[in-house]
């Protein structure tokens, strides 16, 4: 992980900027009437206007028309300072899970609320989607991004002082096959990346951009339009990563400070006081206490301020930033968790969000984002981590740190934890030895029993992945399924270099075992002294179905190699959401 510079900066945020300077009100978008309290006068709204009225440009990649995601010229001294930033993501799903028991009138007032984002745009090159196991489980992949819009009150409350709109949060939330695990991987808006084609307004496609310019937030710029591009930065995330998302979920900075409301507040925490002159580093003395050192509860523009908040706290990094998002979004999951489903906590909340929310059109209907928080509801709080994929400067830049971050990435593909654990398919809740058989072995036959023919009671079978071929178990036991097998478990076998396919059978379980070796032709019978009947797949069934350039070594998305441990660089810097609120909350020195 790279040192921060004394005094440093990602040169990605630059100065936090200021409130407007005119009292207003910002619809909280609250079924209980909850607003967005009035900005405080000063501050960043009014410095921007002074920057502009100086010509300083924009940073980060002027995006532009044409999707140019260049930073301008004239050096790091004279990027103007821009900072907001939002979160996304769980705080606007959670609340959905009440929408079930609500009325009729509810839930077309709150289906009315979406928005959805095209899908037209999207890549033609993606990678490979994760295959389902045996019992219909997969991990699924949603991106979450915070859009710095302009449109409505956003400005007031600390948009962006240009047109069009950025993603100044991005972060990849990776919930594993068992849906008890998950990961966010906050992307740094400043990362040197390469931008593939992305379609613009017009219908044409932009050709790739890459070199030392290409920023990773100015792929949401695309095109330049007051909703940004979230396909473009979708599209991007992938070719980084590897990984094939499945649901991409914006929300605007107007939508975040209603929802911090709508959940009565969230508690943080500051190592140090912040002032007025931390949020605007032109003012000439430093103002007013605007958030106290240690915990408090936070809603509407204070926790706005602790979210964007860069100056006067550690080096003055983004990467200081981030911490302290990742730590805001835990906190507010679990202000929400333990709210439960009281329709009058979680109301509020679903209609703020709801009104905040762009998504894909699977998630773009409350039926489809109720079905989806559901199945996120056994997901505990340590269990959900959150990451920065280790970087290093690159002028004001950052670059991702090779292999360790290919490690990072090649880990969620394989759907393997930050501990190592595989959480594919339902492995905590399969047996650590196949369970016996239903009945009694069949009696002796004088015939061998024709080729697949079911047995005549349920025999349970446990399946074990020998390749490193990603969903070969789950063709496997969906081939036991049809063939009337009960199968008990999809894992990864302990060796990946298993050559040939073997029946594992335990005592009286032979015949069941032909039986089940009658579906995999070629496979060996070896009798073990644990009960039941279990499938070790070996690279001739891998290469009987398709996997054989996989299983002989290539490294692809849908037949990655299994990971290596993942490096310090990673896991020293992982959150777990049930952290204390006041740790790990900046980076560098400086407090």
């Amino acid at each position: 992980m790279a040192q921060p510079r004394p005094g440093g900066s990602t040169g990605s945020a630059g100065s936090t900027g200021s409130r407007s300077g005119s009292p207003g009100t910002g619809s909280g978008g609250s079924a209980s009437g909850g607003t967005v309290p009035a900005p405080r006068p000063g501050g960043r709204a009014e410095a921007r206007r002074a920057a502009q009225s100086k010509g300083r440009g924009g940073q980060g990649g002027d995006g532009g028309s044409n999707g140019q995601g260049h930073r301008r010229s004239g050096g790091r001294g004279k990027k103007p300072e821009r900072s907001v930033k939002k979160i996304v993501g769980w705080t606007a799903v959670g609340a959905l899970v009440l929408i079930a028991g609500t009325g009729g009138a509810i839930y077309f007032k709150l289906n009315g609320n979406i928005k959805t984002i095209d899908s037209d745009a999207l890549s033609k090159d993606r990678p490979p989607e994760a295959q389902a196991d045996a019992n219909g489980n997969k991990p699924v992949n949603i991106l979450l991004i915070g859009s710095d819009s302009r449109g409505g009150s956003n400005s007031d409350l600390g948009g962006g002082d240009t047109e069009g709109a950025r993603s100044d949060t991005t972060i990849l939330l990776h919930v594993y096959a068992d849906h008890k695990n998950a990961i966010g991987v906050s992307i740094p808006r400043n990362t040197l990346v390469t931008i593939p084609p992305c379609k613009l307004p017009n219908g044409k496609w932009t050709k790739e951009q890459k070199g030392k310019d290409v920023l990773f937030n100015a792929a949401f710029t695309v095109g330049g339009t007051a909703e940004g591009n979230p396909a473009c930065t979708q599209n991007t995330v992938e070719k980084l990563t590897g990984v094939y998302i499945n649901h991409t979920i914006v929300v605007d900075f107007q939508g975040f400070a209603a929802m911090t409301k709508a959940v009565g507040g969230v508690e943080v925490c500051l190592p140090k006081d912040i002032y007025e002159k931390d949020l605007n580093e032109k003012l000439p003395s430093k103002g007013a206490l605007v958030l106290k050192k240690g915990p408090q509860k936070v809603e509407g523009q204070p926790a706005l301020d602790y979210v964007r908040l860069r100056h006067g706290i550690g080096d003055g990094s983004d990467i200081g930033r981030m911490k302290r998002q990742q730590a805001f979004m835990s906190s507010m999951i679990s202000t929400v968790k333990k709210k439960g489903l009281e329709p009058t906590t979680l109301l509020p909340l679903a209609d703020a969000a709801t009104k905040s929310l762009r998504v894909d059109e699977g998630l773009n209907t409350v039926d489809k984002l109720m079905s989806f928080a559901l199945s996120l509801k056994n997901i505990d709080l340590h269990d959900l981590k959150f990451v920065t994929p280790p970087w290093r400067y690159n002028e004001a830049n950052l670059d991702l740190v090779k292999p360790d971050v290919d490690r990072l990435w090649e880990a969620i593909r394989a759907d393997r934890t930050l501990d190592g654990k595989d959480a594919t398919g339902q492995q905590p809740d399969a047996p650590a030895t196949p369970a016996p058989p239903a009945t009694p072995e069949a009696p002796p036959t004088t015939t061998a029993p024709p080729a697949h023919t079911a047995p005549a009671a349920p025999v349970k079978v446990a399946v074990y992945n020998g390749t490193t071929v990603n969903g070969l178990g789950a063709k496997a036991g969906e081939a036991l399924k049809a063939a009337q097998f009960t199968v008990t478990g999809v894992n990864q076998a302990k060796s990946t270099n298993k050559a040939t396919t073997t029946i594992e059978y335990g005592a009286g379980q032979k015949a069941n075992a032909e039986k089940v070796a009658a579906l995999f032709p070629g496979a060996t019978l070896t009798p073990t002294s644990a009960a039941g009947i279990s499938v070790v797949l070996g690279k001739d069934y891998a290469d009987a179905n398709g996997g054989a350039g996989a299983a002989a070594g290539a490294t692809t998305p849908t037949a990655p190699a299994a990971p290596a441990p993942l490096p310090p660089s990673v896991t020293d810097e992982a959150r777990s959401a049930d952290d204390d609120i006041c740790a790990n909350t900046t980076y560098g020195s400086g407090g």
